[in-house]
């Protein structure tokens, strides 16, 4: 399911279709999650990742500024400083198109909206982190299937971020997202990167 012989430039137009009907109908679910829901969704999917964290023994972890509806990450930010875990930030490569850097994230840290309109930290090669070295990656996503296939928003950020993790050894990628994501099965192509856990407001999956 994972592997696929289709490259980019000759994906069929019906799989294309597929791919973006279910990313319009999943990004309108969730951004017809009222506020309170999403408050509540949001420290009920921090108290299961802590709890993971927390058995993974993680020092350091990027994650994401919630957007478009995405599951809240704020509870957990916050949650995550109180138990001195560093924190990363990721942000568009300036150099290398279609890449992302890793930059510590505090509370007095500087942001800045990137071409996607999406709040990241401001340039700062000192606060850099290698992504092998993030214990864990918390990887948005905009939907998945029961067997760990995650579909992104299409730029593949985290595809080529996350190509080499297994055999690297890290950063551990774990997707978080509303259960309403949740799909019966995704149409994958070779270059899409599954994920081995995935936690929502009501469940931790393991693949």
């Amino acid at each position: 399911m994972h592997q696929g012989t289709t490259p980019p430039q000759k994906m069929t137009s019906s799989a294309t279709i597929k791919r973006s009907e279910i990313r319009s109908n999943i990004r309108a679910a969730r951004r017809n999650i009222s506020p309170q829901q999403q408050a509540c969704f949001g420290q009920q999917a921090c108290a299961h990742m802590l709890t993971k964290l927390e058995e993974l023994k993680v020092k350091r972890l990027a994650l994401y500024l919630t957007n478009d509806g995405e599951l809240d990450t704020q509870p957990l930010i916050k949650a995550l400083w109180q138990n001195d875990i560093e924190v990363y930030l990721p942000r568009l490569h300036p150099f290398s198109q279609g890449n992302l850097l890793f930059l510590a994230y505090r509370s007095n840290t500087s942001l800045v909206q990137n071409s996607l309109k999406i709040w990241e930290p401001k340039l700062d090669i000192t606060q850099m982190i290698l992504p092998h070295q993030l214990d864990v990656i918390v990887t948005p996503l905009v939907a998945f299937d029961e067997a760990g296939n995650r579909m992104g928003m299409g730029g593949g950020f985290y595809d080529r971020t996350l190509m080499n993790w297994e055999r690297m050894g890290s950063p551990l990628p774990i997707g978080y997202a509303h259960d309403c994501q949740q799909v019966n099965r995704l149409p994958c192509e070779h270059w899409d990167i599954p994920l081995p856990m995935i936690i929502t407001p009501t469940k931790t999956w393991k693949f």
